[in-house]
């Protein structure tokens, strides 16, 4: 069911209730969507597929091979959840990410829905924020589809170990799981910045793939200019920079400065690109 679908009682229902009336109908529409669902199918086989390629391969010269996190899968299954999450960072979840929410205002309009939403009426910063959580939600959703098919099926060929870390010491498992759960945290906090850059290019058109395509293309735009030792000067406050910085809770002291040093990046992303969404979407001429 569509946001325009949402009961007329929203008009006269308290602020609160009318709130959350219209974030449970935004949720069902986008994790209802069967493009949303497949996408989240999707990430979650890579986990599958490569934890299968790992185990099948292990004992031939082949093991060992590729990125450090890799390497280790076989060693303990924990690592097939940052291995995974490694590999989806640069293009993977980015793509999930900027088709959803490039389609959050853009998928509205183009259906036409969009006019009669806010005939309800809705207003339309109530509207904008609902869409930003739910997008939000599902950015949280495809990192959760990986992390935690990685984790069963990590458990499942190869067992669940002490962590040895990036420094050489390691950790008993338990804390193990934690120190992962950090890194899947700080993966889903860092794609935030891309919502809302995904977002705002979603109120600039009524063509949902243009939308989409431009949030992509800012990603990759971003990891681009990261690899140009010419613009290292802009590279700290780049959309991607500290994307990677997760491998902090792979080490003995985790540095929560540079964690934090990340997240105030994409605060920073999330407040300008926010402000636009809105100054755009509560001025602009709704059409369709």
């Amino acid at each position: 069911m569509s946001l325009a679908e949402a009961p007329a009682a929203l008009v006269t229902a308290p602020a609160p209730v009318a709130w959350s009336r219209l974030l449970r109908s935004e949720l069902r529409l986008v994790f209802g969507r069967r493009r949303n669902q497949v996408l989240l199918v999707g990430l979650a086989l890579v986990p599958l597929l490569l934890g299968t390629v790992l185990f099948v391969t292990r004992d031939s010269a082949l093991s060992g091979q590729g990125p450090s996190f890799v390497g280790q899968v076989t060693g303990n299954g924990l690592f097939l959840v940052i291995a995974a999450l490694f590999l989806c960072l640069p293009f993977l979840l980015p793509l999930c990410i900027g088709i959803a929410s490039g389609d959050a205002v853009a998928g509205e309009a183009q259906a036409g829905t969009l006019r009669y939403l806010l005939v309800v009426p809705v207003p339309r910063t109530r509207l904008l924020t609902v869409k930003a959580v739910a997008a939000l939600a599902f950015a949280g959703a495809a990192v959760l589809a990986v992390a935690v098919t990685g984790l069963v099926v990590g458990a499942a060929y190869f067992g669940l170990h002490d962590v040895t870390l990036l420094s050489g010491g390691s950790v008993p498992v338990g804390e193990g799981v934690l120190r992962v759960a950090g890194v899947v945290a700080y993966v889903a906090l860092s794609l935030t910045g891309l919502v809302a850059v995904g977002l705002f290019f979603s109120t600039l058109t009524e063509v949902p793939v243009g939308a989409m395509a431009a949030t992509v293309v800012v990603a990759i735009v971003s990891t681009v200019l990261d690899s140009l030792p010419q613009v290292s000067a802009i590279h700290p406050g780049l959309l991607t920079h500290h994307w990677f910085d997760f491998a902090e809770f792979l080490r003995i002291q985790v540095d929560w400065g540079v964690l934090g040093g990340g997240l105030l990046v994409q605060v920073a992303w999330v407040a300008v690109f926010g402000s636009l969404a809105w100054a755009r979407f509560t001025t602009a001429d709704v059409t369709s």
